[in-house]
């Protein structure tokens, strides 16, 4: 019989998949949910309620841009009622002072906020819409107001090379953490990786530039670096492990091991309108379809590194072998690995790569 898991400690609310951004990198899914699917207020209430049951201790609040959801202080209330941490995960864009004021009022914790670039023209071709200002704004709005500020870039071949740019623009607006997160080819960012992905070179001078920063700032900012796994050759490991530490609510209220699990086929995940999220964690077939050790293939399952990376991404190795079983071929050990290799040796020969298609909206 299968032990029973631990209880998760993190929950990912994407509460709507609207965004006014149009990023090309998103990792959200190409067929995005509309508005008209969306749980309601009383829904959501009722999933962080099970959340907080089920041992939850933290929520990101996410999207799409979760701002555009008018219940959002409703939702904030909820959360902080079922005992979880609050912590917004925006753009920026339609964060008012009011806004912030009753967000806060509600119990919100702190703010992660999504920077494509230092430079503004180039952030706001990156984000297809004019929205570096209010991320400006939304940076001094939320420090004035005393919630702990994060800043989030995903690094891609057109932002790479201004490393240096984003740590200073995170010094300029006060943050106390920035996520340099290598792109995650997921989504929109799977449909444009001939135009994101970068060159070996690119991420290595980044990585030096890191370390650089680092010594130099101490304690003063966290650096936090989501390595680049496909060039790097060691896969990532796949959110903790299968089913190990979190959970992820789509809009719809689709729950999922991880937000881009909804590409794989046959997983027929269940959903929080239908079911308990505590029989979701412990007895889905989803959420116990790569969980533990035994499903590991060759060389996974002799591997000392199985501990660590859990056999790689679930949803790589799917959108690159078309067998979620198989070990992610980022790893240098994978028997597919030549896949990554061929991608990498495109990326470095493409001097004037595709342009990325922009994201579309949710209808």
């Amino acid at each position: 019989m299968t032990p029973s898991p631990d209880p998760p400690w993190a929950l990912l609310a994407e509460l709507t998949h609207a965004c006014p951004l149009r990023c090309g990198y998103c990792s959200n899914p190409v067929e995005l949910t509309g508005r008209s699917a969306e749980l309601t207020t009383e829904q959501w209430s009722e999933v962080f309620r099970q959340a907080g049951a089920l041992g939850v201790v933290h929520t990101h609040l996410s999207g799409g841009e979760p701002l555009l959801r008018r219940d959002l202080p409703e939702l904030v209330a909820a959360a902080d009622g079922a005992g979880l941490y609050t912590q917004l995960v925006t753009s920026g864009v339609g964060l008012g002072e009011r806004r912030l004021a009753a967000l806060t009022g509600a119990g919100l914790r702190s703010v992660q906020l999504s920077v494509q670039h230092a430079d503004p023209t180039a952030a706001e071709r990156i984000a297809g819409a004019r929205s570096y200002a209010a991320k400006e704004r939304a940076a001094r709005l939320i420090r004035e107001a005393g919630l702990p500020l994060g800043l989030n870039a995903v690094l891609h071949r057109e932002n790479l090379d201004d490393l240096d740019g984003l740590v200073r623009l995170a010094l300029d607006w006060g943050a106390d953490r920035i996520e340099l997160a290598n792109t995650q080819y997921h989504g929109w960012a799977a449909r444009n990786r001939a135009a994101l992905l970068p060159t070996s070179a690119q991420v290595e001078r980044a990585r030096a530039r890191v370390a650089r920063w680092r010594e130099r700032l101490g304690e003063a900012l966290e650096l936090v670096w989501v390595a680049p796994d496909l060039v790097d050759a060691t896969a990532k490991p796949c959110m903790g492990g299968w089913g190990a530490i979190s959970l992820t609510v789509a809009p719809d209220g689709t729950v999922l091991p991880c937000p881009a699990a909804g590409t794989l086929p046959d997983l027929d995940p269940p959903n929080a309108k239908d079911r308990q999220l505590g029989w979701i964690w412990r007895e889905s077939r989803t959420f116990n379809a790569f969980r533990g050790e035994a499903w590991l293939p060759e060389p996974c399952r002799g591997c000392a590194l199985r501990t660590v990376d859990h056999g790689g991404c679930r949803c790589q190795a799917y959108a690159l072998t078309g067998d979620a079983a198989r070990t992610d071929p980022a790893c240098r050990h994978a028997p597919q690995r030549h896949l990554v290799d061929a991608l990498l040796r495109g990326a470095a020969g493409a001097a004037h790569p595709p342009a990325p298609a922009y994201r579309e909206g949710a209808p």
